[in-house]
Order: structure tokens, then C-alpha cells, then sequence
């Protein structure tokens, strides 16, 4: 084996992982301009997109569900309360766990974002097949890595 053959494995053009690191920069990007207009980040919008489905939920779970941790996910809260989109409160039941529940607000804001996954879609130019193609093999990813 040469030293070209050795190295072969390190060529960027070689690695599964840069392609989706490029690839999800590159979508947040698309985002950007969608979610500006309701003023919030990617990440805020993520959050808000469980607290739409679930309307309550620990941050615990909020976290595991968004693949967050907690260092990451305590400012995007505490923005998303401070905009009145949300509310944090210790669970009556044990204080240890901090509940996330959506406001009235909140509840509001998702009249004005539903029509991102569209936009998006236009973006990204997926028949519906190659899109759940995609969805299923990131999350086969996804398992396989944790």
C-alpha cells in the first residue's frame, strides 16, 4: 500500500459526515429568512414545533426529544419565555423536573409558521419519496451513533 492508499480514508470526499454537516448548515440557512419573519432561530423553532404537538412537556424529555442538552436548551427557553411564548414552572408533583408548557401565545405563533414546511419544501425539491427515503436513513444514522 502506498501513502496515497494510506491516506485514502481522510480525503474529504471519503466521509459520509461532511456532506450532512454541509447539508443541515445549508438548510438552517434556507430557514433563515422564513423564521425571521417570525422571529425566531432554528432551534427556537424546533422547540416550538414539540410544544405545538405536546403542549406540556419536561425538559428532560424536551431535550431528549430535540437531541439537545441542557446547556443548550436552558437560553433557547428562557428566550422563548421572555418573547411570551412559553412558561417554565417546577412540576407540582416532583420539584426536581422543570415543566415546559405553551402559552396562548405561543399557541398562536403557530398560525403564523404554518406555512415553513411548504416554503421549505420548494427549497429542497425532494419528490415525497426521496424525502422519506432521507428521513429514514438519518435516523438510522441516528440510532446507530447514540
Amino acid at each position: 500500500m502506498n501513502n496515497e492508499e494510506k491516506y485514502e480514508a481522510l480525503k474529504l470526499c471519503n466521509q459520509v459526515c461532511f456532506p450532512l454537516y454541509a447539508c443541515s448548515k445549508e438548510i438552517i440557512r434556507k430557514y433563515k429568512p422564513f423564521l425571521d419573519e417570525i422571529d425566531l432561530t432554528y432551534t427556537q423553532y424546533i422547540t416550538m414545533m414539540v410544544l405545538w404537538e405536546k403542549k406540556s412537556v419536561n425538559v428532560k424529555t424536551l431535550g431528549e426529544s430535540l437531541y439537545l442538552d441542557s446547556g443548550t436548551l436552558t437560553p433557547v427557553l428562557k428566550k422563548l419565555e421572555s418573547k411570551g411564548y412559553i412558561k417554565r414552572e417546577r412540576s407540582s408533583e416532583d420539584e426536581r423536573n422543570l415543566v415546559v408548557s405553551i402559552t396562548k401565545e405561543g399557541e398562536d405563533l403557530r398560525d403564523r409558521a404554518i406555512s415553513i414546511p411548504a416554503k421549505m419544501g420548494t427549497c429542497v425539491k425532494l419528490t415525497p419519496e426521496e424525502a422519506s427515503c432521507l428521513y429514514n436513513l438519518l435516523y438510522k444514522i441516528i440510532g446507530n451513533v447514540r
